[in-house]
Order: structure tokens, then sequence, then C-alpha cells
């Protein structure tokens, strides 16, 4: 069986019933609304890839409750005051399944008019909604875009553990797991795994789930969320990272932006501005009328302020940060020759809050032992890790993209929860 013929497999999709004009066709669906109007019906069906209008002037065989799974078979009729400038006609249909309680919320209504809690609470039902569901598709186009921009450039797709013997963040929070009586915990980041992969297939990609056991109960922090990872070896330093970056991002916003408003899309130059740290600080001092020049990281408010200045400034919604402390950045961090107390590492703020963390990594065996030493960390925790130095790796660097947040900066969704499916928090393990 050929590619080309699954979908001859499935119904038809809504998306693509306008292109079978005056034909017979099935297509299968939810019943979204029933309208009865002068003696015709009118049904709405949904589906993945959109509405359809039905109309029938016969009465229903039985009665179609909304939220009924259905098969049509009908006459696509075109029709300009129909949505999408068609609708089917003398359908005949077949019920799938039927609802067993009377639904939680109208999907006809705007989700606007929802609190948080509630959609969380109802997410198996809510995501049917086609607001949502509509997120969530940027979200899968997204990630597309992503996996298609390293794989023209010659990355390779990996698949690390999410099970791991040490901590990767070092000082960050993990969550301990039972693993055959043995000391375990949920994966940080795929860091260590995609460095060593590194020496094996020069260029990788991941895209998986990451655990953070912070305790932050914040509309921009999640527990668990998903990372868009690269690392790439033979680097010169850090800027070939943010190259790499910026190319991949221009073609996440352009494989999003057509389902944008004008108010959603991003402004993205061809080169993403980029400041220094310690000028970031100077700014901010200036700014906000106070000595900010002994803070190792940003606050969210400085962000938020660096944002709007690098909209006002060069008129891009994105700015890189580069040069953060050394102190502040993972063991694993390169810092800079011309100044050993800074990094060569750099964070990406979209919209004034960070979205990406990259930078290039040490790369010398001596130079891992030493690091780990200065902060009183057991370089024999990470033998297994270490093993890849010791036998000789390639300058590299890479980063990492939060997926979450960048869709939730990219459609201005005030809490990082409303991007997520199913999400973690601190509180929250269902649905």
């Amino acid at each position: 069986m050929s590619l080309s013929s699954i979908d001859a497999i499935f119904p038809l999709r809504i998306a693509d019933i306008s292109h079978h004009s005056g034909q017979i066709i099935e297509t299968a669906g939810y019943i979204h609304h029933i309208r009865h109007l002068g003696g015709v019906i009118f049904v709405l069906l949904r589906d993945a890839t959109g509405i359809v209008q039905i109309v029938t002037r016969e009465p229903l065989s039985s009665p179609l409750k909304p939220e009924t799974t259905v098969l049509v078979r009908a006459q696509v009729h075109q029709e300009s005051r129909a949505p999408g400038g068609f609708e089917l006609i003398r359908p005949r249909f077949t019920i799938l399944s039927e609802p067993q309680m009377a639904r939680p919320y109208d999907l006809t209504h705007p989700l606007e008019d929802t609190r948080l809690k509630f959609r969380l609470d109802f997410a198996p039902f809510m995501l049917r909604h086609p607001h949502w569901r509509k997120v969530f598709q940027m979200a899968s186009q997204s990630v597309q875009a992503f996996r298609h921009a390293l794989i023209n450039a010659g990355f390779v797709e990996i698949h690390t553990p999410k099970i791991v013997g040490t901590a990767t963040e070092s000082g960050a929070a993990v969550f301990p797991v039972q693993y055959y009586g043995k000391e375990a915990f949920l994966a940080q980041s795929p860091q260590f795994y995609k460095q060593i992969l590194c020496g094996v297939f020069d260029r990788v990609y991941e895209v998986g789930p990451v655990f953070r056991a912070e305790p932050h109960d914040t509309v921009r922090h999640l527990s668990q969320y998903t990372s868009l990872d690269a690392e790439m070896a033979y680097i010169r330093d850090h800027h070939e990272v943010m190259r790499v970056l910026t190319i991949v991002i221009q073609e996440m916003v352009e494989a999003v932006s057509p389902h944008l408003d004008s108010s959603q899309r991003p402004w993205l130059p061809d080169e993403i501005p980029v400041i220094s740290f310690r000028e970031a600080l100077s700014r901010l001092s200036q700014a906000f009328s106070c000595d900010l020049s002994h803070e190792k990281d940003l606050a969210p408010q400085h962000e938020g302020w660096l944002g709007k200045w690098a909209l006002e400034t060069f008129h891009s919604d994105f700015l890189y940060v580069e040069g953060y402390p050394l102190s502040k950045r993972p063991f694993y961090t390169h810092p800079n020759s011309d100044d050993p107390e800074t990094s060569r590492s750099f964070d990406l703020l979209f919209r004034g809050q960070e979205l990406v963390t990259g930078g290039q990594r040490l790369h010398c065996y001596d130079d891992y032992v030493s690091a780990l030493t200065a902060r009183h960390l057991n370089p024999e925790r990470f033998d297994s890790y270490l093993m890849a130095f010791r036998y000789g790796m390639p300058p590299h660097g890479g980063f990492a993209i939060g997926l979450e947040r960048f869709i939730a900066r990219l459609l201005g969704i005030a809490n990082i929860r409303d991007a997520s499916l199913f999400p973690r928090d601190m509180t929250r393990l269902t649905p």
C-alpha cells in the first residue's frame, strides 16, 4: 500500500470536502449544533479540521444530540451563504456513538467565557473546542517546523532516557522516582545525552518532555513541559549556535503565521538584535533608577522591560542577551576566554520573556573536572557522562526551546497552563 492511499482508508475530512463539489461523499465527526428553521434542519458537523453545514428537510430518523459521533453520506453542494461556501445536502446519518451524560459546556460558545480551573478539570472534553484545538494544532505545526529546519541542516533526531541517575542542572530540584531499589530521577533535560551524541552524529535534536521540581506557582512555569533541544559539534563559539537558532525560530514563526491575526504575528528581523548581559544591567539600572550591576540574572520585570525596549529600538519581538555570569550557568558552560567570569551563553527573549537558553559547552575532560570541583560536585557522580570527554569531544553547543512558552507568547496566552494539553504543576496530576 502506498503512502498516498492512506487517506482512502478514512472518511473524507471536512477540510477536504470543498474539492468534491457535486459528488456524493462520506465524512464523519461530532454533532456540533442543530437548528430548526421553517421546516429546514441545519446540522453543524465538526471534526479536527473544521465545521461543515448539513441541510435537510426530511425528519431525522433518530434524534441527534450534540457530541454524538456520526458517519454522514451526503452530496456536496455549493452555497455562498454557507460557511466555507458549500454545504452537504440529502444526508444519511449513521450514529457511531452517543454521549452518556450532558456536556459540561456548549462548545459553540466562546472559550473565554470559562475559567481556567474549569477548562483544565474538564480538559478531555474542553480540548474539543475549536479555539483551544487551534492552539495545539499550532503547537504541532511549530514542532514540525523545528524538525524541518534541523533535518535540512543535517541534524539527526534522538530519543534519550527520561529516567536518569543524576541531576542534569546543578542546583535545580529534581523528581525522585523508585527504580528497582536504586536512586533515580526524572530528567530535567536531555543535556548530557545530546552532548554525548554530538560525538556520534555531530548534530542532534530531540523533542520530548522535561521535568522541573522547582516550587514555582506562576503563570510562566510548569513542572513538566515539552523541550525542543538541539546540539551541534565543531562550532567556533556560541554565536554560531545563535545563528542556527535564529533560522529555526524564523521557520517556526513562518509555519504558524498564516494562522495568526495581525496582533499576534511577531516582529522577527533577519538579524535578531544582541545585547550583552552587562549592557542590559546598565540600561535596566537607568530605567529603574537603581543599581543593578551586582545582579547575576534577569528578573521577570527586567525581561519585560528589555522586550519593550527591543521592540521600540529594533522593531523586534526577539532579543538575545549574551554573556551571563558563569557562576549562574550550569557547570558545563564554556567561559569567555577574554573574561572568565562571564560565559559563552545566551538567553533569547520573546516579547519580554525568556524563551530559549543556550550556549557553548566545555569539551575538554580536564575542564570538566575543574568545573565540577569548583562547585563542590564529585566528578565520580558524573562518570558515565564524562566518559565521552575522556575519549575526546569536539567543541560543541546547543539550545533548548520551551514549546508551551513559545505558544503562549505567540498567541498572547496569559497563563502557560492554557498552552499545555494536560498541564502538570504543584497541584495538578489529573486529568
